[in-house]
C-alpha cells in the first residue's frame, strides 16, 4: 500500500500514550496512529448505501420477552421436527 506523509499536531500526553502502547505491543508509533486515523476516517465516513437496505414483516413494535421466546420455541420444535440442529 502507498502511503502519504503528513504533519499533525497532538497533545503531549497523547503522545505519551502512544509511545507506551508502541513498546508494549512490540509495534511503532507510526503503526499506532496509522491505524487510530484508520479509526477516525471509517467512524467518519459516509456511505453509499444504508447499513440495512432490507425491510422485514412485522407488528412494527418492539417484541415482548415472551414473544421472543415463544419465537425462538417455534424455531427450536421445527428444527427438531425436520432433524437439522443449530
Amino acid at each position: 500500500m502507498s502511503m502519504k506523509r503528513t504533519n499533525v499536531y497532538a497533545d503531549p500526553e497523547d503522545l505519551a500514550i502512544i509511545k507506551e502502547a508502541a513498546a508494549r505491543r512490540g509495534i511503532s508509533e507510526a503503526e499506532i496512529i496509522r491505524q487510530g486515523i484508520h479509526l477516525a476516517a471509517m467512524a467518519n465516513r459516509v456511505w453509499d448505501e444504508p447499513l440495512f437496505s432490507r425491510t422485514f414483516a412485522g407488528s412494527g413494535r418492539t417484541p415482548t420477552k415472551e414473544d421472543v421466546r415463544d419465537t425462538v420455541a417455534d424455531a427450536v420444535q421445527r428444527e427438531s421436527r425436520s432433524g437439522t440442529a443449530a
